[in-house]
């Protein structure tokens, strides 16, 4: 089943709450080899300004993780997992993320475009705090190749 474009515009429900810990900002940092102190010392972190250690600027992927899984589960958009590639990943912050932090993140499909037989699906998970500011918009576009 090739992508149905009548995704475009299509929402998923928010997920769970997110707790950052600070074990995972300091796993994430490790693997991702982000070295500075903000990631890994919260005395570090407290001196700079930050209530605790700081995310990596693409820890946000954990929670998008989430919105992406629901858009794979969702037997309508055809979207075969097997066939995708991930073609570009933006963040845009309005704050840092931090330990401590308890975030929500909901999904919209922005775009549906089929280019050379492949479609190309964007998306634009907004994650918020529990009073619902935003913290950051995490875009993401997968290409799905088309049949061979």
């Amino acid at each position: 089943m090739p992508v149905n474009p009548e995704l475009q515009g299509r929402s998923y429900p928010a997920t769970a709450p997110y707790l950052v810990g600070r074990e995972k900002v300091r796993e994430f940092a490790r693997a991702v080899l982000a070295t500075s102190p903000l990631h890994h010392d919260p005395d570090a972190a407290r001196a700079a300004g930050y209530s605790d250690v700081v995310a990596p600027p693409t820890f946000p992927i954990v929670l998008t993780d989430a919105t992406l899984q629901q858009l794979l589960a969702d037997g309508d958009a055809g979207v075969d997992f097997s066939r995708v590639v991930h073609g570009d990943q933006r963040f845009t912050y309005s704050r840092a993320i931090v330990a401590g932090d308890e975030l929500v993140a909901r999904m919209t499909v922005t775009s549906v475009k089929v280019l050379a037989g492949n479609a190309m699906v964007t998306s634009a998970t907004e994650i918020t705090d529990p009073s619902g500011a935003h913290v950051v918009t995490s875009t993401s576009t997968l290409v799905v190749r088309g049949d061979e």
